[in-house]
């Protein structure tokens, strides 16, 4: 069992934390005279590590993870789904969405399809509440930089939120508040194609590719930002607005983070930042899941298919779902950590 124990440590450390790039960053970064105690060689290494690590990551998971949406066409899950009713439903819905894309704008297009198709519009938003929170890419990304525990409850709370937030639309009945267009399009109705092993691989390739492309400037925008933060502002100021002095921070951090358009890979160098500086877990956490799911962009795009008042529905209990989820973890933190 110990040595169970040891090898899941090694792998942790080494292949998602990548400590081996850290330790020769800092040692390339010395060779040519840069001083990592000054806040400029310490926000030049923060830069470099963690975009050689972010990068690394996200071409090996974007590869794993298309390859297994492969199996998961809109039709086939659709035949999934259909087998399910009530919160089983969700459940599968959520669960189906963690094998999907990795921003919410490229999450509605699915959303719109699935629901297009007559799947219940709760379903179809626990769907829509978890592609972007939680992909299988968010628990190894987490992994490497919160360990395995953090990331699995992340995961886990963020299914619930999905859960819960999809029966609760289902409950209230909601479905005319979704534009007519949705409702009388045919968008599932195509003849769904049998992939073979070498076609799969050539479309998680591709996948890689035009990923890398949409999200690569928000790594570096990400991380860039996480290493300002990192090197330049002060502890106390971090602590003062979002440690556990402000009762409020959960709340600020998660309406700070709905303007800002980023995905998993951009915000984690900045929560790692804040963390680093002092700021509590769950409004860390927080922060990130509504930069994920409730970014502006994606919200002016689900305007266009949905009425306001299940717009502010979907907003609120997503909100509501974050904020909870949030103060749990710092409760977690304080007394366990």
């Amino acid at each position: 069992m110990e040595n169970i124990k040891l090898i899941l440590i090694f792998i942790e450390n080494q292949f998602l934390k990548m400590d081996w790039l850290y330790n020769l960053t800092t040692f390339i970064l010395k060779s040519i005279g840069i001083d990592l105690g000054s806040n400029f060689g310490g926000s030049l290494h923060f830069f470099i590590y963690d975009v050689i690590k972010i990068t690394i990551l996200l071409c090996t998971l974007i590869f794993l993870i298309s390859y297994i949406q492969s199996y998961f066409s809109p039709q086939k899950s659709k035949k999934i789904l259909v087998k399910f009713k009530g919160i089983k439903a969700n459940i599968m819905s959520a669960l189906l969405g963690t094998v999907t894309p990795f921003c919410s704008c490229s999450s509605i297009p699915l959303f719109m399809g699935f629901t297009s198709s007559g799947l219940p519009l709760g379903v179809t938003f626990s769907f829509l509440i978890s592609s972007p929170m939680v992909d299988l890419g968010s628990l190894v990304i987490l992994t490497s930089i919160f360990g395995f525990k953090i990331a699995v409850a992340y995961v886990i709370a963020g299914l619930i939120i999905a859960v819960i937030g999809g029966f609760a639309i289902e409950k209230l009945k909601m479905e005319k508040y979704v534009e007519s267009f949705i409702k009388n399009s045919n968008a599932l109705n195509l003849k769904e194609e049998s992939l073979t092993w070498q076609r799969r691989v050539e479309f998680a390739k591709n996948q890689v590719i035009s990923t890398f492309k949409k999200v690569f400037k928000y790594i570096l925008i990400g991380v860039a930002i996480g290493s300002i933060i990192h090197n330049y502002i002060p502890t106390k100021y971090i602590e003062d607005f979002l440690g556990n002095q402000n009762l409020f921070s959960v709340i600020l951090a998660t309406l700070a983070g709905v303007p800002i358009y980023a995905d998993i890979f951009g915000t984690i160098p900045i929560a790692e930042a804040l963390l680093d500086k002092g700021a509590y877990l769950g409004t860390v956490l927080a922060f990130m899941m509504a930069i994920t799911t409730l970014s502006l962009p994606s919200l002016i795009m689900l305007k266009q298919v949905i009425k306001p008042k299940l717009l502010i529905l979907f907003v609120g209990i997503c909100i509501i779902g974050i904020v909870i989820v949030g103060y749990l973890f710092n409760v977690y933190q304080l007394v366990f950590l």
